[in-house]
């Protein structure tokens, strides 16, 4: 009996750490998603500049984003940005919702540079197609 209990107590305290380690991976990928310490005008002017890249770079309601992966140029319209924000390598990135034409979503990244008392949007870049994620190429 006493090895039965003891196997039972394991497998409960196996399944506590399983679940454990399970929110706090979800909690970190959210966290991850989104820096805290950007914000104020620094936030907004990111997102600014983001805003004038999408609407200087649309033509006839559509974004054209080329996509390596399937080696195709897709004809994007525009959804919405999101609310995180990260630094990586020098650039802030953050992403916008888009639909192509067959109704897939597009998650497109955008990288914005400091310029001096500027932020510029460099680039734009297919981070996932219907929520699959996409590695940069």
């Amino acid at each position: 009996m006493k090895k039965t209990v003891s196997r039972q107590k394991r497998a409960s305290r196996f399944v506590a750490f399983a679940t454990t380690l399970v929110v706090l991976c979800a909690n970190t990928s959210a966290i991850a998603g989104d820096d805290p310490s950007i914000k104020g005008d620094l936030r907004g002017n990111i997102k600014e500049s983001m805003n004038q890249f999408i609407k200087n770079q649309t033509i006839d309601n559509v974004l054209f984003v080329y996509d390596s992966v399937e080696g195709k140029l897709h004809k994007l319209k525009f959804d919405a940005l999101h609310n995180g924000i990260v630094e990586k390598n020098g650039f802030y990135v953050s992403c916008a919702d888009f639909k192509d034409q067959n109704g897939r979503k597009f998650d497109i990244d955008f990288l914005v540079r400091p310029s001096g008392s500027k932020l510029i949007t460099t680039e734009e870049l297919v981070h996932s197609v219907d929520g699959k994620k996409r590695k940069y190429h």
